[in-house]
């Protein structure tokens, strides 16, 4: 039996963080989703599960308390985590924001799709690319 691949989804926005969830359970790999709020939830989360190391972290930009850039980078100072790809997945095409969080050390950018099929494919050639 293949073990589940654990998605961290830090998205303050329910209906996007549910559009993913559809998305994540329609790939053919078994998926859990762990959810925050933002990014001082998330962070909470990741500090206090020593044992918990998602294997694909997805980041919203846009977030209240603390946005996604800053999340990115003190998720980064994490030694535990520091080989997790982190996805930023933002509404946010705009060409500063991707080349920052790269510099920031995202694996990827993804702007949120118009669709959950485009979602669905997006996920499976992100998780795909990564086992293999």
């Amino acid at each position: 039996m293949v073990s589940p691949i654990t998605c961290f989804l830090i998205d303050d926005d329910a209906d996007d963080v549910e559009i993913f969830s559809i998305a994540a359970a329609e790939i053919e790999a078994p998926i859990v989703c762990v959810t925050a709020v933002d990014g001082v939830d998330a962070l909470n989360k990741l500090s206090g599960d020593d044992k918990f190391i998602p294997d694909f972290i997805f980041l919203d930009l846009n977030m209240p308390r603390m946005n996604g850039k800053q999340t990115l980078a003190e998720i980064k100072k994490i030694p535990r985590l520091a080989h997790i790809p982190v996805i930023i997945y933002s509404t946010s095409a705009r060409p500063l924001d991707v080349e920052e969080t790269l510099q920031l050390g995202a694996f990827h950018f993804l702007t949120k799709p118009s669709s959950i099929t485009k979602l669905t494919k997006e996920l499976s050639a992100l998780i795909n690319y990564q086992r293999n």
